[in-house]
């Protein structure tokens, strides 16, 4: 691989990820943007010495610096990486990389263009007015650049601000007719006036013309004896191409048989298609839009009324049933029944909601399939729970919550045990979806830290996601204690089409990617965590703790491992964050640094503050230097970053073993000197409170959410808890009281330490061994954000 040498003019050179890449207990996602500098780019591929393989890089997103193989590295000017970082999603960014032609026409926008823009999965007109970073003023070596956009005609309304954002005007508009987006949510309209239309059909004109595509009725041998079929699938292995067929005598879409392409004749599909007698749809490429009609009218055959996004079950010709959602309806040519256009739980489909070209709807490869709707059944697993047809008599009574302005406040103390503990209490799990449920519980079931999610009208905000997040999810679990499956599901898609990522309905996640795509794609609200290291101050929503194996520390707790890996890191927290996220030091599902973790009740987080008072960690006057080599001496306390007052310190370094210490002189702020010589020269201290933590065991999450102020007052919640009926069958979400807990958080530390998890009471043993995430919280701070 070649790369681009960097631009003279260019005081750093760009990349991006085109796979994914491991780097010590880092992991990297294919579309993660990195840079170097170009002395080290020079130095690096000097001409004296042998080819480099490998490139020292900075990653655009933690900061971290990491050693790369150059293979899975493209050069990207730095003009595209701005407009690429302001795409959320690695997937969808590595894609509209790849793909160019968004980005060529986000690189030649000028202000005053025409444009389409996509507002809730509808594209409307619009000019652009701005073209920029929309973040305050920041040392960051790149900042993200989006397009300020006036809509117009349909799309008045529909925006999101007046051509400000966060307090700062970048245009003026009318009131709800601006939006800020990437340019992956905008159609660039080509200034010399061709129509958007034409420049869609150019593009298509340059893909690979192969002899049959999907849809076509093909013939084919088997065994000397001429056959027919339907296309299904066509790919390419290498350089020789296959097509997937449907036999016309197999009449499913469970049977298939794949076949070279050069031993497939094209038929016409007029002539064949009444011989083929399926549940599956066929559509014509040269459909028009007023064919395609969306329809929410009961399905024929007195089935229960159907609509878009409802979960059916389908039972296929060979009696395999497969199960999905619904996401279009329709007619199609030569078929009189209403069609489903369906989204499979797996890969069981034919398409990924295309059909001859033209896309009806939008899902992952093979999951996608076309039947008739009166096929379709009401899925069971989501329905009301009859107390004839279940045994469990405490699932009676559970309430949805309809749709209206009323609100309901935390669960604490008394309340949250009376609504939430139980059976079928929770979020009720479904399709590997433990991750966003023991989130959700645990950042609204018991604490409004962050309700501001819920109402504030963020300007980058997506109204469709924030009241279902709202009103079918966080309303339910402190009205009624339970929230249906189906509610998550509902947010799971919105999640899937505003992230451009097919994989959040139905695959695996993890706790901080749907964080982060919630709060800072969807929801665009400011950084929970704003970090300063060597003057350069960096914003984000998790924060994971990165440090090495240290021998000295073999049952740490929370208060230990943030403060090694602020000191590792050189970082400082720039204001007091009113929610703390921090991920448990641990590589993927697998690997743990440490058996056991013990949550730190509180975080005392005075030290890590920029240019907060701080206190001698010796005769408790006020510090003014701070030694991170004593940090690691053995003689002083465990905890505690060590800084100390002027005569202190120089006491401390007069030891031989200490003389090459190198103390730091800190800042300390005009008002607190004015202060402390009145002789008031106790220093504050700022402390965060846990308030849940997310535990993690074989791919499975569950949570531990603290409700009240004891130490005995912990709940523990698995949204799969328990299950009724087999593969046709719903979860069961259960929460559980464990006071247990406050027995071993009382314990001596050294006690603790050998405590063997088979013995612990309880659930006790998953939140000390299996922590992946602490929460905390500051209730003063949260008064103002």
């Amino acid at each position: 691989m070649s790369n681009l040498p960097p631009l003279a003019a260019d005081r750093n050179c760009f990349y991006i990820l085109t796979e994914d890449c491991a780097y010590g207990n880092k992991y990297f996602q294919a579309g993660n943007l990195c840079f170097c500098s170009e002395r080290s780019y020079l130095r690096n591929f000097s001409e004296d010495g042998p080819p480099a393989c490998f490139l020292k890089v900075i990653m655009l997103d933690d900061s971290s610096t990491v050693t790369i193989n150059l293979g899975i590295l493209q050069p990207v000017r730095q003009e595209a990486a701005g407009f690429l970082l302001a795409i959320g999603s690695h997937s969808e960014r590595l894609h509209f990389f790849l793909e160019r032609q968004s980005l060529e026409g986000a690189l030649r926008a000028v202000p005053g263009q025409n444009v389409m823009v996509e507002v809730e999965r509808e594209f409307f007109p619009g000019v652009v007015r701005y073209i920029g970073s929309i973040y305050k003023p920041s040392l960051a070596v790149l900042t993200p650049v989006f397009f300020g956009v006036e809509l117009q005609g349909e799309g008045e309304n529909r925006g999101r601000s007046d051509g400000s954002y966060h307090g700062t005007e970048y245009f003026k508009c009318r009131r709800n007719c601006g939006i800020f987006l990437p340019f992956s949510k905008i159609q660039f309209i080509p200034t010399s006036g061709n129509d958007y239309g034409k420049q869609k059909l150019g593009k298509q004109d340059t893909e690979e013309v192969v002899p049959v595509k999907v849809g076509d009725a093909v013939s084919f041998f088997v065994d000397d004896i001429p056959t027919k079929g339907i296309a299904m699938a066509v790919y390419r292995e290498g350089s020789k191409w296959f097509v997937k067929v449907c036999p016309e005598e197999e009449g499913t879409t469970d049977i298939f048989r794949e076949i070279p392409m050069e031993s497939v004749v094209k038929e016409s599909l007029q002539s064949f298609f009444p011989m083929f007698n399926s549940d599956v749809g066929f559509g014509k490429p040269n459909q028009t839009k007023g064919e395609i009609s969306e329809s929410s009218e009961e399905g024929e055959g007195g089935n229960s009324p159907l609509e878009v996004n409802s979960m059916v079950q389908i039972t296929l010709d060979k009696g395999n049933q497969v199960s999905g959602i619904i996401r279009w309806l329709g007619y199609l040519p030569q078929i009189k029944e209403k069609m489903a256009g369906v989204e499979l739980d797996e890969d069981k489909g034919v398409t990924a909601g295309e059909w001859l070209g033209r896309s009806y709807f939008h899902c992952a490869p093979k999951r996608g399939l076309f039947v008739r709707l009166n096929s379709c059944q009401p899925d069971v697993r989501f329905q009301s729970f009859p107390s004839s047809e279940l045994s469990l008599g405490d699932f009676r009574g559970q309430e949805v919550l309809p749709e209206g302005a009323e609100s309901f406040p935390p669960l604490r103390n008394e309340a949250a045990v009376r609504v939430l503990q139980g059976r079928m209490k929770g979020i009720q799990g479904h399709c590997n979806s433990c991750y966003m449920d023991a989130a959700l519980f645990s950042l609204f079931s018991c604490t409004s830290v962050l309700d501001s999610m819920l109402f504030m009208p963020f300007p980058l905000c997506d109204r469709n996601v924030q009241g279902i997040l709202r009103d079918e999810i966080v309303n339910p679990l402190r009205r009624s204690g339970f929230v249906r499956a189906s509610s998550v599901m509902h947010l799971r898609e919105q999640l899937t089409d505003k992230g451009q990522c097919s994989s959040f309905t139905n695959a695996e996640k993890d706790p901080e990617e749907f964080l982060n795509l919630i709060m800072q794609q969807i929801l665009g609200i400011e950084p929970l965590l704003k970090l300063q290291s060597g003057g350069q101050e960096q914003g984000c929503y998790c924060y994971q703790i990165f440090m090495d194996k240290q021998e000295d520390l073999v049952v740490p707790d929370v208060q230990q491992l943030v403060e090694r890996s602020f000191l590792s890191s050189d970082l400082k927290l720039v204001e007091i964050p009113s929610c703390f996220i921090i991920q448990m030091p641990r590589f993927g599902k697998e690997y743990k640094m440490f058996s056991k973790i013990i949550p730190s009740l509180e975080l005392d987080i005075t030290d890590l503050l920029l240019d907060s008072p701080r206190e001698c960690c010796l005769c408790g006057d006020v510090a003014t230097l701070e030694c991170s080599e004593c940090f690691k001496d053995k003689v002083f306390a465990a905890t505690g970053l060590k800084q100390f007052c002027s005569s202190c310190s120089k006491q401390v370094h007069s030891h031989r073993r200490r003389k090459a210490h190198k103390p730091r002189k800190l800042h300390i702020p005009e008002e607190f000197q004015s202060w402390s010589t009145r002789g008031c020269q106790q220093v504050p201290r700022e402390k965060l409170e846990l308030f849940a933590v997310l535990c993690i065991e074989t791919s499975h999450y569950v949570s531990f959410v603290k409700y009240g102020p004891g130490n005995e007052h912990w709940m523990f919640f698995d949204s799969m808890a328990d299950r009724h009926g087999g593969e046709n069958g719903f979860n069961i979400p259960t929460v559980t009281l464990c006071p247990e807990i406050a027995k071993y958080l009382d314990l001596p530390l050294a006690v603790l330490a050998l405590e063997q998890p088979r013995d612990m009471d309880g659930v006790a043993k998953r939140l000390f061994c299996d922590a992946y995430m602490y929460l905390y919280q500051s209730r003063k701070m949260a008064l103002y954000k």
